[in-house]
């Protein structure tokens, strides 16, 4: 298998590559739009074809690259089925399997951060998204999101995983690059909760700003970016 990471400074968003060794097939997990450049490179460095795009949820922060990727590639497009996206090609459910040659990739319906939120378990890798975050979790006060929902997202599924499962966000602004079920469990301020009321009384009481461009992002990310 082969697998890579790649960091967009501008809005601390990991994007990840993941192909098959023998059939040379690609999936690419939250592309930014910015980066679509980068991402075609590696897939000929590589001697890839993409065949399939998925984004965890209606971004706010950046523009996807899903649209341009696949007019330039001709790939399929995926997000859950609670997504409001109305150009995909595919949306699959909670539990629903995504085949790459011979790997699987099993699509978990995680809600909070937004109502149509998933995250993806591929063996022992959980790409989780703005779910769970290293030593964070994303925040829920925007496009329906939910504290309450996050926090069963993340304590009665995310957290129910095996502890060696390693994490890999879809957002870090420390320079961390991947964690593990355990690690969070342990050492993630927000999950040293005793309740869900603690939890949502946190969650609700941060007082972040709204990201910026926000409802141009979330109107273009509608359209997969086109």
């Amino acid at each position: 298998m082969i697998f890579k990471q790649v960091f967009d400074k501008k809005t601390s968003t990991y994007t990840y590559l993941i192909a098959s060794s023998k059939g040379r097939e690609a999936l690419i997990i939250d592309p930014v739009l910015d980066n679509i450049n980068e991402y075609i490179s590696l897939l000929k460095e590589l001697d890839l074809k993409l065949v399939k795009v998925i984004d965890t949820h209606i971004h706010a922060d950046h523009i996807t690259g899903a649209s341009k990727l696949k007019e330039q590639t001709n790939c399929t497009t995926i997000m859950g089925e609670q997504t409001p996206a109305d150009t995909l090609d595919l949306k699959v459910k909670d539990e629903e399997i995504i085949k790459l040659d011979q790997i699987e990739i099993r699509a978990l319906y995680t809600p909070g951060h937004t109502s149509d939120s998933y995250s993806f378990l591929m063996n022992e890798c959980l790409f989780s998204g703005d779910t769970l975050l290293i030593n964070g979790t994303g925040r829920s006060d925007f496009q329906n999101g939910s504290a309450k929902d996050a926090y069963n997202s993340i304590f009665n599924k995310l957290l129910k995983l095996p502890e060696k499962t390693l994490l890999y966000p879809a957002h870090d602004y420390n320079g961390e690059k991947v964690s593990s079920i355990e690690k969070e469990k342990k050492f993630n301020p927000r999950l040293q909760v005793n309740s869900e009321n603690e939890y949502i009384e946190i969650m609700n009481n941060l007082n972040l700003p709204e990201p910026k461009m926000m409802d141009i992002n979330v109107a273009r990310n509608i359209k997969l970016g086109a």
